[in-house]
């Protein structure tokens, strides 16, 4: 078969429109060419621009070598990438979801070069209605957003150019797509964030609403699943609220490092031209611009440490699901779901399966997962911006976006459980939970505690030996086990009794618990004014 015969019937075998290959054999001074055609759809199915550079032929019954080249053009000289290549670096897909902030970033930009006299008031005040139909575009869903222009901001400063022309391309002036992404990814962190906040206020308000409503309870308070002394279940809720106030202090202190802009960064280095990122950072409610331009626009800490945040809200809330998985299994039977919470088996129709406690239980690995690609990404990377870093937006995205759907459904399971209250106080001093009450009361008569640990040991022993409660032994049963142990310790062998001791600050007692929950409604409405005013400044700033 001739060499022009052969590469004909593999491109055919490649195509999907094989009727539209040619083979085209040029000859020049350099030699013989074959050139191939193939339809535009084709394209990508070949290798690169489709040119066959040269062919070998090895000789009589040994065929040919054929050597292709690939050519693979910058979009920027009005000829077509690969299909592959395209798809393999863009990032347009998921990063148009920064679109608006890239405006807001844009917008910002273009009003400190007008006001340092880089630009014009005319291009400056063109700039400004360009985007302002952008933007409608986009929030209308009619946007034509485009592969080849690789990402968000190549698609909106090329409709910019072409609904405004030259002062389109004059917004770039100044500006890298290194410190403008890394900019739109603050901001864009920065909301999402605060949104995340504002859900675990919420869920903070469901689970106080609950621990008001059990703050009278007495349940089995446990260590390694194993009863251990009686608690109020009050006490129990209130926990996981101290838990999310923690990651609440986590986001007030991501925020403080994050808000700081890259912008005037340029590529690396800065600028040559006049620029005043200061200007920019505060128009964009920065708190300042960051003091190293490499550091600008390489830093991505802030991604991490959000994925960390975000992770260990995750974790807190597994926790919840897992409690909620035990309190409502038919061996414990304290807690009834909702129907609206749980769903029902496809088989066995007296099941009501802890749908949102599990999913917030296997959602909490995918988020740590986050966490754990972004840092494997970033621990080899040099300072200064490489492309590794478009690596850093699905994960980020994708955090946000799981703990959006599990922080409003554990809220909703959370306030929709209702607790057995008869099956909690029965079970409180089974397991001889009221063992530590004999250790104390042996202490305040002296005792050294190792040896009223030891004595309250011995008498737990007895008890179970006989099958009976530790409030049953008799008189003579404790003397034998300590001189000091009189008829009077009976006294606080009762839940209430084991209850109203622990006084101590943080402690279960009806005293400390009301104080406690009192302390965490007022911290919790805290918390919502702060996150009120910073989202109200972010949603104002985003409509200047």
């Amino acid at each position: 078969m001739a060499a022009k015969d052969l590469v004909e019937y593999v491109a055919k075998s490649l195509v999907d429109d094989p009727a539209a290959v040619k083979v085209e054999v040029v000859r020049d001074a350099e030699g013989t060419v074959l050139e191939l055609h193939v339809a535009e759809d084709d394209m990508g199915k070949v290798i690169g621009r489709n040119r066959v550079s040269d062919v070998i032929d090895k000789g009589p019954g040994k065929g040919a070598l054929i050597v292709m080249e690939r050519d693979i053009i910058d979009f920027a000289s009005g000829q077509a990438v690969a299909e592959l290549v395209q798809r393999y670096t863009a990032s347009v897909d998921f990063d148009k979801r920064m679109a608006l902030v890239d405006i807001q970033g844009s917008l910002a930009h273009a009003q400190m070069l007008a006001k340092q006299g880089i630009i014009n008031a005319k291009d400056h005040a063109d700039i400004e209605r360009g985007m302002a139909q952008i933007k409608s575009e986009i929030e209308a869903g009619t946007f034509n957003w485009q592969l080849a222009l690789e990402d968000v901001h190549l698609n909106i400063e090329a409709r910019l150019t072409q609904l405004v022309g030259d002062a389109g391309k004059r917004l770039h002036t100044g500006r890298s797509r290194n410190d403008q992404v890394a900019t739109d990814l603050r901001l864009f962190a920065i909301d999402h964030m605060l949104h995340i906040a504002s859900l675990i206020t919420e869920l903070q308000s469901a689970l106080l609403t609950k621990a008001n409503e059990y703050a009278d309870a007495p349940a089995p308070g446990f260590t390694h699943l194993q009863h251990a002394q009686p608690v109020l279940f009050g006490h129990e809720l209130a926990k996981h609220i101290h838990a999310f106030a923690r990651d609440l202090d986590r986001i007030n202190d991501w925020l403080a490092r994050t808000s700081y802009s890259p912008l005037g960064a340029g590529a690396l280095a800065g600028s040559s031209l006049p620029l005043k990122p200061e200007e920019t950072a505060r128009h964009l409610g920065f708190n300042g611009a960051i003091a190293n331009s490499i550091d600008a626009v390489s830093d991505r800490d802030f991604v991490a440490e959000a994925l960390f945040v975000m992770s260990m809200v995750g974790i807190h809330l597994s926790r919840i699901g897992e409690e909620w998985c035990i309190m409502a299994t038919s061996e414990f039977a304290w807690a009834k779901l909702d129907d609206a919470f749980s769903t029902g088996s496809s088989i066995m129709p007296q099941k009501k399966n802890p749908d949102m406690a599990e999913l917030a239980r296997g959602k909490a690995g995918r988020l740590v997962g986050n966490l754990t690609g972004v840092l494997t990404m970033l621990k080899g990377l040099p300072f200064a911006y490489n492309r590794d870093l478009q690596e850093d937006k699905e994960p980020l995205f994708d955090s946000f976006d799981t703990l959006a759907l599990v922080l409003p459904a554990v809220t909703g399971m959370v306030a929709t459980t209702n607790f057995d209250r008869k099956r909690m106080a029965a079970a409180a001093p089974t397991g001889f939970s009221l063992a530590t009450e004999i250790a104390d009361f042996l202490v305040r008569e002296g005792i050294p505690f190792s040896s009223a640990h030891e004595a309250a040991g011995k008498c737990v022993a007895l008890a179970e030996n006989s099958g009976r409660e530790l409030h049953e032994l008799n008189d003579a049963e404790f003397q034998s086990i300590h001189p000091k142990l009189s008829g009077e310790v009976r006294k606080v062998l009762t839940v209430d009794g084991a209850l109203a001791g622990r006084t101590t600050f943080g402690g279960t007692a009806p005293s400390e618990l009301k104080k406690q929950l009192a302390n965490l409604e007022s911290q919790i409405k805290s918390a919502r004014s702060i996150i009120d005013t910073e989202s109200k400044n972010f949603s104002e700033m985003m409509a200047s």
